[in-house]
């Protein structure tokens, strides 16, 4: 009997399950690695996918939630996310009013959720990736996004770099150069990001995982298979940074935010 749930080959949405790497150099070497899950979730699909699916809603709580709050300006916004998303690339000379902006993501998982990174993928109507938003967030309940274009024949996977001008971490210097190398979502999908100072690695991050279509049936296979995920994310940081601080690895005070909510990376 074929599952009602199921996604159908049209949808721009997806489950993906894979693996987080964490790697630091220097100044003391450092890794870590967890399984974990994420949603390519297409702006335009949420709502339908949380009237068809069982476990999964939008900003209402159930065993998966995608939560606005959770993203932009959180709960202060008065526009929804994809005008948010809209308005900052039109700040970068970009308009895409027939194409679609993906967000790759963990959801809320029975109303708890910490991203310390969601990835948005904003293609223009013939399909192509006009731009990459990378959404970060601190645990001090900061959040600040980086823009950056894509070349307009960009294909296969994708490399942009910037500047760091948002304090993420009391262990890692806020003088950083980010490298980005993404595999955009297809059968899988690939972000990696490396910290460079001085033009030397200081830490490497990477996420790789594998799509599976949404339906009820691979949501509660992931659940079991992932249970409580997102609590463990966050305290696997807690974790995490008191090995460092018993590495030796000295705090970095905390640096306020840019005042603007997004850094547009020009080329």
């Amino acid at each position: 009997m074929t599952d009602a749930c199921t996604d159908t080959s049209a949808s721009r949405s997806a489950l993906y399950t894979g693996a987080v790497v964490h790697r630091r150099l220097k100044p003391r070497a450092h890794a870590l690695r967890y399984r974990c899950f994420w949603m390519l979730l297409d702006l335009a699909e949420i709502d339908d996918l949380g009237a068809r699916l069982r476990f999964f809603s939008r900003d209402r709580l159930n065993l998966f939630t995608f939560s606005d709050a959770d993203h932009g300006a959180g709960a202060a916004a008065i526009e929804p996310l994809r005008a948010q998303i809209d308005r900052m690339l039109a700040e970068a000379g970009i308009a895409i009013p027939d194409g679609s902006v993906q967000i790759l993501t963990m959801p809320r998982v029975l109303g708890y959720v910490f991203n310390p990174l969601s990835v948005y993928f904003c293609r223009r109507a013939d399909g192509m990736l006009a731009a990459v938003l990378y959404e970060v967030t601190n645990t001090f309940g900061e959040r600040h996004t980086y823009l950056i274009p894509t070349e307009p024949d960009a294909g296969g996977a994708v490399r942009q770099e910037c500047d760091k001008l948002f304090y993420v971490s009391p262990f890692m210097d806020m003088d950083l150069r980010y490298e980005f190398r993404v595999s955009p979502p297809a059968d899988t999908v690939g972000v990696a990001i490396r910290g460079v100072q001085a033009g030397e690695p200081m830490i490497v991050a990477a996420l790789t995982a594998r799509r599976r279509a949404l339906s009820d049936g691979a949501l509660l296979k992931t659940f079991l298979a992932h249970p409580l995920v997102t609590l463990k994310v966050i305290a696997a940081i807690h974790w995490e940074a008191l090995k460092l601080w018993r590495k030796g690895v000295g705090l970095r005070p905390h640096v306020a935010a840019p005042a603007r909510p997004v850094t547009i990376v020009r080329a």
